[in-house]
């Protein structure tokens, strides 16, 4: 069977260079590839375009590749609570895409399908629709929706296996999925990798045919991006 673990997360980022293209599923803070972004900014690779959710916030997850100044355009759909982000794309200094969030999760699937576009109601008369090819189906129109092209995407499970077979836990699934086999290489990290067969298939979430590595992360923080709780009596 083809073991596709590598030992650590440098291993597993080779290839990396300036003006690539990443795609990094999280949602806020939740199910983000700590590990993979604390190696982008150790890399200090500059000049990339980042397709995420968001930018995590001021000092965590992609917050801290924003503090470098090593992002040159953000593709997302919520600028979120990340003020870095906000005086960026208000200054300028940096180019982003807001896409809606559905639109943003159908432009990875379609790229992990093998679909070029796709048609879509979302932000038909907005900004959104701006140069972009329009078409009405039973007399609703739809605009084009390219799908994404990325170079490497960067996924964070719960548990997965020597084969490339991933389990997500909770919420944490969110775009972690739909990126995987997204890009040319998908990379995963999980909190722990067992040998390929220990994990029950009716329970895995993602096969391992779209992942070309993975290794097992450490020291993960797990931040909370909004904590609310109830007032005592």
């Amino acid at each position: 069977m083809i073991n596709k673990s590598v030992s650590n997360v440098k291993t597993a980022l080779k290839g990396v260079e300036n003006s690539m293209t990443f795609m990094l599923g999280g949602f806020g803070l939740c199910g983000i590839p700590e590990n993979a972004i604390e190696e982008l900014v150790r890399l200090g690779v500059s000049d990339i375009t980042c397709i995420s959710n968001n930018a995590g916030v001021d000092d965590f997850g992609l917050g801290l590749l924003l503090q470098k100044h090593q992002i040159k355009k953000m593709i997302a759909s919520y600028v979120g609570e990340n003020k870095e982000f906000e005086r960026q794309m208000l200054s300028g200094e940096m180019e982003v895409e807001l896409v809606p969030q559905g639109t943003l999760a159908q432009r990875c699937q379609a790229a992990q399908g093998g679909f070029p576009a796709f048609y879509t109601p979302a932000g038909y008369g907005t900004e959104v629709a701006e140069g972009k090819e329009s078409r009405s189906f039973n007399g609703k129109m739809y605009i084009l929706e390219e799908a994404f092209k990325a170079d490497f995407s960067f996924v964070k499970a719960w548990k997965g296996d020597e084969a490339g077979n991933l389990i997500f836990k909770g919420t944490a699934r969110n775009f972690n999925p739909c990126m995987c086999g997204s890009a040319n290489i998908t990379v995963a990290e999980v909190e722990e990798l067992v040998p390929a067969g220990e994990l029950d298939p009716n329970q895995i979430h993602v096969p391992g045919i779209f992942v070309q590595r993975i290794f097992q992360g450490t020291a993960y923080e797990k931040r909370i991006e909004q904590r609310t709780v109830r007032q005592r009596n």
